[in-house]
């Protein structure tokens, strides 16, 4: 374990252990590339350490196969580290084409109730909640919900999520928040995603 000591030491009672162990919201945001990569990055980890995985795909086509979640579903089936259950929200939809196909406002809104139903069961350990920004940031889900429902979560549950436009609230009561920016990208100059890069 890396050694660090900290800028602050909060005055909340908690031992160093417990402080350590405290589960964490994540949030992964902004217009660079690289924010459900580094979600799934933690599934990894979380994998290895055993812990029962739940992944919320909120916008990304349900047809969309992505290489994490094959990836994901082949170690998760290993026996060797923990459980992944993989859960798609969205039927072809995505941030781009979402004036065409707002009927999946409601999807969005029935993921979101399985995970408070997962949360409250504690069926998973890590919760990655992929593009669930979207949402929040359309209104489709109520971010002052998510807040009390996170805030309020029992047990010991991580939960990342990501996606642009994460609304202010939800960066401000995240314990942990990246935002990625683009320096460059090949699309800039007319290239088009490819295998092994973009899925």
């Amino acid at each position: 374990m890396p050694q660090g000591q900290p800028s602050v030491v909060p005055d909340d009672g908690l031992t160093t252990r417990q402080r350590r162990n405290r589960p964490l919201v994540v949030v992964h945001t902004g217009v660079g590339k690289g924010k459900s990569t580094a979600a799934f990055g933690l599934a990894l980890r979380a994998w290895n350490q055993g812990w029962p995985i739940g992944v919320f795909q909120f916008v990304k086509s349900a047809k969309w196969k992505v290489g994490e979640e094959n990836a994901l579903r082949v170690l998760g089936a290993s026996g060797e580290g923990g459980t992944v259950d993989w859960h798609k929200m969205g039927e072809g939809w995505s941030w781009v084409q979402r004036d065409a196909q707002m009927d999946n406002e409601e999807k969005a809104r029935e993921g979101w109730e399985q995970v408070k139903r997962d949360l409250a069961a504690e069926t998973y350990r890590l919760y990655v909640l992929d593009e669930f920004a979207y949402p929040m940031h359309w209104g489709w889900v109520d971010t002052d919900e998510v807040i009390e429902v996170l805030r309020d979560r029992p047990g010991t549950q991580h939960v990342v999520i990501t996606g642009r436009n994460a609304p202010e609230k939800l960066v401000d009561f995240a314990d942990l928040v990246t935002d990625m920016s683009k320096v460059k990208h090949p699309m800039d100059v007319g290239q088009k995603g490819q295998k092994g890069i973009e899925w």
